[in-house]
């Protein structure tokens, strides 16, 4: 009889976002994640000690998605800092990634250990943010103005309901961006 193969550790990750991202941390269960693979359950005590060590491994990926690889291409494609925040956000905020976003943001509403990983993960986007409009702008209230509404626009974009005479909601955005990336 053949061996049977091993679920991949990055598919229990996968499936692990996908499900913090439809219900938060709490809906992240081994049990769940294993029917959810149609495999059983031993074999994710292969890859991690425990449903904890998968949360941290979840949000360890979540930062690096959004970080590390995002940054790290932006570099890589270069261009003028108007360019790179456009395509940081672009990157930062694509729907998979906003959905993981928005529920790391609410589980740290409930957990002061999550919480310190958001505010560093938001910190070194604001440094981003800082460096980028200071190639283009002068005046350091300006700057931090700026970097603040354009962070409040990537994340809060999905919050907002209202009709934009003229415009789909996409347009709108793109709108306001655009006039924050003005010189």
């Amino acid at each position: 009889m053949p061996p049977t193969a091993r679920t991949p550790r990055g598919r229990w990750i996968e499936a692990g976002l996908d499900a913090l991202a439809r219900g938060g941390p709490d809906a992240v269960r081994v049990e769940a994640l294993a029917a959810g693979l149609g495999v059983t359950k031993g074999g994710f005590y292969g890859y991690f000690d425990g449903r904890p060590a998968l949360l941290a491994e979840l949000l360890d990926e979540w930062e690096r998605r959004c970080t590390g690889d995002v940054l790290a291409r932006v570099e890589a494609e270069g261009g003028s800092p108007a360019e790179k925040i456009r395509r940081a956000g672009l990157l930062t905020f694509t729907d998979e990634l906003h959905r993981i976003d928005l529920a790391v943001r609410e589980w740290a509403r409930q957990d002061p250990a999550v919480a310190e990983r958001l505010r560093r993960v938001d910190n070194v986007r604001m440094d981003f943010l800082r460096t980028m409009f200071a190639g283009f702008i002068d005046d350091p209230d300006e700057v931090e103005a700026r970097c603040t509404l354009a962070f409040a626009l990537a994340i809060g974009r999905h919050f907002i309901a209202v009709d934009h005479p003229g415009r789909t909601h996409r347009e709108a955005i793109v709108l306001a961006g655009d006039h924050l990336l003005r010189p």
